[in-house]
């Protein structure tokens, strides 16, 4: 085992942090299937995400993609 490199993992608001967003936005890239890290299933049904520099490299690729700011709201035609 002598050289193995050991991946370090950061929980999601560490993440976020990381990536340059919320971790609230992070959260909904994950529901919406935008972001997929590693994630262990807990006893209770919930997931604890895990996420690796690649997974996090990956998430400030699609951050890049995205348009900044709130769709326009359309104008009501008089």
């Amino acid at each position: 085992m002598a050289g193995m490199a050991k991946t370090k993992f950061y929980g999601t608001p560490a993440a976020a942090k990381l990536v340059g967003v919320h971790y609230l936005t992070l959260h909904r890239w994950l529901e919406a299937g935008k972001v997929k890290p590693n994630g262990i299933e807990l006893a209770d049904g919930r997931k604890l995400w895990q996420w690796t520099d690649e997974d996090i490299e990956k998430a400030r690729k699609f951050k890049a993609e995205q348009k900044l700011g709130r769709p326009a709201k359309a104008k009501a035609k008089k």
